[in-house]
């Protein structure tokens, strides 16, 4: 076992100052039930601390990024980030199962991918890195882990482009958005609609969707890609 944290440390390129954090970040409650003679301590209060530190990098991620997105926003986006589906997604991502210290009832009946239990281990890796080396190292994992996600849109179902967009211009430009169908394709069941928003005479971006609504949605998230790196292209030309 000390051979596996060895190379997740390399591969993650992380260097534990105190080992026993992170080995106590992955060690199951089950385990030490069952090793009672030995020192070891189970991970549920680095988990309370990793899921306050998780929250706070998240939504210090989101304010930094994401300026015309408004509280509310923030609240539901980070809430689908921070969620268990979510962070069994980067446990597994960081191959977390291999690593967990169980005891073997727990062992046997699957313990190891278990949701809730993984999503407490990425919670009590995130507090043990932490406390090991500050919130900076703990940023280091998350860009490469969870923003990145963020980014591509796996959380986009929970983002509200249009009202994004909406305030965007209100602050940066004048004239008025408007949204439309550019074409609808497929049988009733299984309709694609495309659809694109323009600022006056000015196609800002285009978009797919199985409704009129998510196509809007698409259509709103590419021109704000778009606005925002207009004005670096002015620069350079």
């Amino acid at each position: 076992m000390e051979q596996k944290f060895k190379e997740f440390q390399e591969k993650h390129e992380i260097q534990f100052n105190n080992k026993k954090l992170l080995i106590k970040a992955f060690t199951h409650s089950s385990y030490v039930n069952e090793h009672r003679r030995k020192p070891y301590e189970d991970n549920e209060r680095l988990e309370f601390l990793g899921d306050a530190v998780l929250e706070l990098s998240v939504s210090h991620y989101l304010f930094g990024t994401y300026p015309q997105m408004s509280e509310g926003e923030m609240t539901k986006l980070r809430a689908a980030i921070v969620c268990e589906p979510s962070l069994v997604v980067f446990a597994n991502e960081m191959n977390f199962g291999d690593m967990i210290l169980l005891g073997k009832g727990e062992e046997q009946t699957g313990g190891r991918m278990r949701p809730a239990l993984l999503a407490d281990v990425f919670e009590a890796f995130v507090g043990a890195l932490y406390l090991d080396q500050g919130m900076d190292s703990v940023k280091k994992i998350l860009e490469k882990v969870v923003f990145p996600k963020i980014e591509t849109g796996a959380f986009s179902h929970v983002m509200d482009y249009k009202s994004q967009l909406q305030e965007f211009i209100q602050r940066n430009h004048s004239g008025t958005l408007q949204y439309e169908i550019l074409k609808e394709k497929g049988p009733a069941h299984n309709r694609e609609f495309i659809s694109r928003v323009l600022l006056g005479e000015e196609e800002l971006g285009t978009g797919t969707g199985r409704s009129k609504k998510e196509a809007e949605q698409h259509a709103a998230e590419k021109a704000l890609v778009y606005l925002k790196k207009k004005p670096e292209q002015q620069e350079k030309e």
